[in-house]
């Protein structure tokens, strides 16, 4: 049966193909991230992964999504560089979770659902790092103004989890999907 992997994110698909997994088709959700109202992290991580997870017949749907908070705030992906100056100057020196949601659709309707929750220990960061980071432009797109497979590496101190949940799609809960609901 073939897989439909509901993002347009090229980190999900290195990582899926580190597993030895390529989709037959790659599709961009194009969905509405924005939190609701008193939404907490974990639950929107959950929303937007399940809005991506349309399925289609014939076909597994895969559909991820990660958001980084600072206890409850919410830490997007910033608008410029700005916010990302704001958004990495918040989570130096200090800890942050990252939650990433896991839908699988099968075929026949069966849906499969699971959850990452990583804590990352940032260093603290002069504003000098913060600044050359900033001018590398790698924060563009990223939830929390990083990228952990990056040169962000050098500022985590300590990461408690699943590393690729925090690349984007944490790889033991998506061959267990896959595996659960019959892929192949």
């Amino acid at each position: 049966m073939p897989l439909i992997l509901a993002s347009a994110s090229p980190r999900r698909r290195a990582l899926l193909a580190q597993i030895g997994i390529v989709p037959d088709t790659v599709r961009d959700p194009g969905i509405d991230e924005t939190p609701l109202p008193g939404e907490l992290p974990r639950a929107l991580a959950l929303r937007l992964a399940r809005a991506k997870a349309v399925p289609q017949a014939g076909a597994f749907v895969l559909a991820a999504d990660t958001v980084v908070a600072a206890g409850r705030r919410i830490i997007g992906k910033p608008a410029d560089a700005a916010e990302a100056r704001r958004f990495l100057a918040l989570l130096c020196g200090r800890r942050h979770r990252v939650h990433t949601a896991v839908v699988l659709v099968a075929p026949d309707g069966r849906r499969g659902e699971r959850q990452s929750v990583s804590i990352v220990t940032f260093a603290r960061l002069a504003a000098a790092e913060i600044e050359a980071y900033i001018a590398t432009g790698e924060w563009q797109g990223r939830a929390g103004g990083y990228a952990i497979q990056g040169q962000a590496a050098a500022f985590v101190r300590q990461l408690q989890g699943s590393y690729s949940g925090v690349v984007g799609l944490p790889l033991w809960e998506t061959a267990s999907l896959l595996r659960g609901l019959g892929w192949r």
